[in-house]
């Protein structure tokens, strides 16, 4: 936990911004232009949450402009569920690109033209090995690779497979396209990287126009600088690739290059957010698809209730950073909880609901009470909750034989019912078969009503309740980590208990003017949000964003 304290205290500095200040006054440029580039192939998470608020705050900082562009270099992977998700989780972090949304796929006759640029400046050439021999050939960290037996073909030759390859004469996996520096480089990218392949795939933007498609490695420089970035920000997993990001800026002789500049990505306990592993959760239908609750998707955080405003702050709180670190889930837990406290309405939830039958109680009476929305921020006024003889309280709130610090009702002993009366338990109702408690039968007394100035005796326990006439039928769904940790190994492992369900939860009626989204705190339980995906007129859904109780410290 300390290793986290020191990141969280961290998070007013930026070495980034640094490096955009030194650019600034040294004039290498004048305007900030950053962008924002994800592959559609799979839906955003929480790491992805981090770059965009980088992305698009440096940005604005800065007075400059962020770029939305969508990496579809490889069509075999994507799909355009995934751009569509995509722009809705950007839009919903409260980011705007305004009119530059662009694709990698609309440069591809552009970068076309610059491979054969490489071609004939002797910089690429098109081999025939296999893939599994290209690795073989590519050598280890410690021993130089193999140059490719076709490496040193002519430029006119190079030129006529490469125009072949485009024209679809050749199978898939048959040639690729390499770019031709150094086999015995340190560095295992500069080792003829491959910058185009065969793929006959139709691609969601293009259609079936190419047969070849360009690297990642090849097209992310060439699009950032066909854009006019000026700073290209990635994870630190790319600093080994930066070498080669400069290389094709140089050997193309571009005049305006961008500069890459790595950070560490953002890794939260218990949450595992490789798209491979994410989407074989949602293939093996362990989880409820890409927006499931327990998921590190941003459309996951937002189903559960999650707000933009907490996950921003936690992006700025977590700092940018060169050094790789592990953030503890409990300090995003403690982000969301910061953020609702006093936004939003505290309500009674009752979720394992025992009956209660005051039976001096009047029959048929029922009373209004004036209830706080929210004890912490009285600009939020109050609301009407009705009180009736029959009402329903949480089962664990009564205990037949209780321990002596338990001061919440028992047999013979007095508690408070939230904003309304003291009541005492007079009997216990049983089932005659299982012998389990199915009602209590109390009294109340009238002159210890809520906020009617009543100063008599006191009792130390105060409970919520719901009316059992007026209460609203609803499930509520407690989601813990998806993942925990194996205490044996110290892998992450799926959690057999990330999900349970209670299906015959009541909510008092205040809930019946609410929508689908809504946030509330339920009274002792934590912060719950109204489902968007199964929350039906007939079902109302609850997902619990996150407990009341606070591990961050």
């Amino acid at each position: 936990m300390e290793s986290n304290k020191k990141q969280i205290n961290e998070d007013h500095s930026n070495f980034i911004h640094d490096i955009i200040d030194k650019d600034l006054a040294e004039g290498v440029v004048k305007k900030v232009h950053t962008r924002f580039p994800p592959e559609p192939n799979g839906y955003l998470h929480i790491g992805h949450a981090k770059a965009i608020w980088l992305d698009f705050s440096t940005a604005e900082k800065y007075g400059g402009l962020c770029n939305l562009r969508f990496d579809d270099t490889n069509p075999t992977a994507e799909d355009v569920e995934y751009v569509e998700s995509i722009k809705e989780d950007v839009r919903w972090l409260g980011y705007d690109w305004g009119d530059r949304l662009y694709y990698a796929s609309w440069y591809f006759d552009q970068l076309y033209e610059y491979a054969i640029e490489l071609i004939k400046k002797g910089k690429a050439y098109v081999d025939d090995l296999t893939a599994e021999e290209i690795r073989e050939y590519r050598g280890t960290l410690t021993e130089p690779g193999k140059e490719s037996t076709y490496r040193n073909r002519s430029v006119e030759e190079n030129l006529d497979l490469f125009i072949r390859m485009k024209n679809g004469e050749f199978p898939d996996g048959s040639r690729v396209l390499r770019a031709k520096i150094d086999m015995a480089s340190p560095n295992m990218n500069m080792r003829d990287p491959v910058i185009y392949r065969i793929a006959h795939v139709k691609h969601h933007n293009t259609g079936d126009k190419w047969c070849i498609y360009p690297m990642y490695d090849f097209a992310h420089p060439l699009s950032d600088a066909i854009e006019g970035i000026t700073h290209s920000i990635c994870t630190l997993e790319f600093e080994d690739h930066r070498p080669l990001y400069n290389w094709f800026l140089e050997a193309l002789e571009i005049e305006n290059r961008p500069k890459q500049i790595e950070f560490a990505r953002l890794e939260v306990s218990n949450m595992v957010t490789s798209k491979r592993k994410l989407r074989s959760l949602v293939e093996e239908k362990i989880v409820d698809g890409w927006d499931d609750p327990r998921m590190p998707t941003i459309s996951g955080l937002r189903r559960r209730g999650y707000t933009p405003e907490a996950i921003k702050d936690f992006c700025q709180k977590t700092g940018v950073a060169k050094n790789k670190g592990v953030v503890d889930i409990s300090f995003l837990e403690h982000c969301i909880r910061e953020d609702l406290k006093l936004k939003k309405p505290r309500i009674m939830a009752v979720l394992d609901p025992l009956k209660v039958v005051i039976t001096n109680y009047p029959e048929g009476q029922v009373e209004m009470l004036d209830v706080e929305n929210n004890a912490e921020n009285p600009e939020m006024g109050t609301r009407q909750v009705p009180f009736s003889r029959v009402i329903y309280i949480e089962r664990e709130d009564f205990m037949e034989d209780p321990p002596k610090k338990f001061f919440r009702l028992s047999p013979g002993k007095e508690v408070r019912l939230k904003n309304a009366y003291f009541i005492k338990c007079e009997k216990v109702i049983k089932d005659e078969k299982t012998g389990e408690i199915i009602e209590l039968h109390c009294t109340y007394d009238p002159e210890t009503k809520s906020g009617s100035g009543f100063s008599g005796r006191k009792v130390k326990g105060t409970i919520h309740w719901v009316s059992a006439e007026h209460g609203v039928p609803a499930e509520v769904r407690l989601y813990d980590h998806l993942f925990i940790e194996d205490e044996q190994t110290g892998e992450l492992v799926i959690n057999p208990d990330s999900l349970k369900v209670l299906k015959n939860c009541l909510i008092e009626p205040s809930i019946k003017e609410a929508k689908k989204g809504d946030q509330f705190q339920f009274l002792r339980h934590g912060y719950f949000c109204i489902d968007t995906k199964d929350t039906t007129d007939e079902k109302l859904v609850f997902n619990r964003i996150v407990s009341l109780k606070s591990s961050w410290k």
